[in-house]
């Protein structure tokens, strides 16, 4: 079974728990990032608490280990139960937010690779490998890998083993979800579904995955 993970990156907080109210049946988890935060404030995930599934903080942290530590620390206070941060800025500011999830109860993702075309620059091949293997050494719950590329799915798997892989790109941005659902523990869905006329009907189209 692979994990739906909503991405909710609406701009207001009506907009999120209308969504979320419709799409909650058919989800197992909500991935939040700036849009929404800067748009109806951190508060929004206390709110959001009330559907009763998981809250991922998708903030992509990427500071000195003491700045991440205290944007950790907000996120998990404020009811996440899981963040993701960049693994470019180096471990010691990987395991600063691996800490803090992990004090929290939660969990720390890292990105690996990113599954926009630009990504291939400099977030991908050997650069996205290392950046997995340190995410293990540094104790990580797992990655980000595209869905866009499943070839480097498959790569990254060799890497991290059973830690989890969550992966962005299935509907606008073309990631095929038959394809990737088997690689993968958790497939992130945004503007497919919470664009859609009708959203709830949009996500039960992937309820297959979590078979």
């Amino acid at each position: 079974m692979t994990d739906l993970i909503l991405a909710l990156d609406v701009l207001t907080r009506e907009d999120a728990i209308e969504i979320t109210e419709k799409t909650a049946p058919y989800i197992d988890a909500v991935k939040i990032g700036y849009p929404l935060v800067l748009g109806a404030g951190l508060s929004i995930a206390g709110e959001l608490l009330h559907f009763d599934l998981p809250l991922i903080a998708d903030f992509k942290v990427a500071d000195i280990p003491n700045t991440n530590s205290l944007i950790a620390g907000h996120v998990f206070e404020a009811g996440f139960s899981g963040i993701i941060t960049h693994g470019f800025t180096g471990s010691d500011s990987v395991i600063a937010c691996v800490e803090a999830a992990h004090d929290a109860g939660g969990e720390c993702y890292v990105v690996s690779e990113m599954s926009h075309p630009g990504a291939l620059e400099f977030l991908s091949g050997e650069n996205a490998e290392k950046i997995a293997g340190m995410a293990v050494e540094c104790g990580a719950d797992g990655i980000i890998a595209p869905a866009t590329r499943p070839e480097r799915v498959k790569a990254l798997r060799e890497i991290v083993g059973s830690r989890k892989i969550l992966s962005p790109g299935v509907g606008a941005q073309g990631g095929d979800a038959h394809i990737i659902a088997p690689l993968i523990d958790g497939m992130i869905v945004g503007r497919s579904i919470y664009s859609a006329e009708d959203p709830a009907k949009e996500a039960e189209k992937y309820a297959f995955i979590r078979r």
